[in-house]
């Protein structure tokens, strides 16, 4: 009996079991895996859904970009290529760093900006000529060469409103307290979302902004279907896409772990 019970404790402890014990506590997913855009749907602006307009999306040397080469202009493809399902309460975190291209006849804001969205509507329910979703976005920017403070991990609002200091904010982007980083660099960002109650921006490991209850308001989103727009509604979960709006980015690193 002593013999058996020693024997199932060494082998609970062994280095085998503790890597399997790890793994599964860790929880963490790969969105995406480094080879091609499976599991991700595209929609851009004046396109239908699916319709990956010049291969906006594309995988390199194991890097997800956002990539203008086949671009003659830009005329207000704003692009976001959407996880095929969507979630509620998790933890993303994924790193990410600006590229040289930049399309001119791109609004002038778009200069060494994208994002990631969440509690998005699903990428189907995207009407064709519909610039924006509705969703909430973790707003990425760069270094813009003015000499002049550009956080990064700030909240921007299409078609949503959050609570913010204590009431809802109708401002349509919330600036973080983060650092200005080169464009040029690799920065790591973290999302951590509990539904529709805390939100929780991290740049580099530190929390730079929060809020809470996001819901369904406020503008920005154009020609939307107006069933999908139901002001107040709160955002309990929604799809994550990845932006394209005229500047050129790379992702990598993309993990999710569920905390529902």
């Amino acid at each position: 009996m002593f013999v058996a019970i020693l024997l199932l404790a060494v082998v609970s402890c062994s280095p085998a079991s503790q890597h399997k014990t790890g793994k599964q506590e860790s929880g963490w997913k790969q969105l995406f895996n480094g080879k091609d855009l499976k599991d991700w749907i595209v929609k851009i602006h004046h396109h239908e859904v699916g319709d990956n307009y010049a291969q906006t999306f594309r995988v390199k040397d194991g890097v997800l970009q956002v990539n203008y080469d086949d671009y003659q202009t830009f005329n207000e493809r704003y692009g976001h290529l959407f996880y095929k399902t969507p979630f509620s309460s998790f933890h993303l975190k994924w790193e990410y760093r600006f590229t040289n291209q930049w399309l001119k006849d791109a609004p002038s804001y778009t200069y060494r900006n994208s994002g990631i969205m969440f509690h998005s509507q699903s990428p189907q329910s995207i009407l064709k000529e519909q610039d924006w979703p509705i969703s909430v976005e973790f707003q990425l920017l760069a270094d813009a060469g003015d000499g002049k403070p550009r956080p990064t991990g700030n909240m921007c609002s299409p078609g949503t409103d959050v609570v913010y200091a204590g009431k809802i904010d109708d401002r349509h982007c919330i600036n973080s307290t983060s650092a200005t980083y080169p464009w040029d660099q690799w920065v790591k960002a973290e999302l951590i979302v509990l539904g529709d109650s805390l939100v929780t921006h991290l740049i580099n490991g530190d929390t730079v902004l929060q809020y809470t209850r996001p819901q369904i308001g406020g503008g920005v989103a154009n020609n939307y279907d107006p069933a999908v727009k139901q002001d107040g509604k709160p955002l309990t979960e929604g799809y994550i896409g990845l932006q394209s709006e005229g500047q050129g980015i790379e992702f990598k690193d993309i993990m999710i772990k569920r905390l529902d």
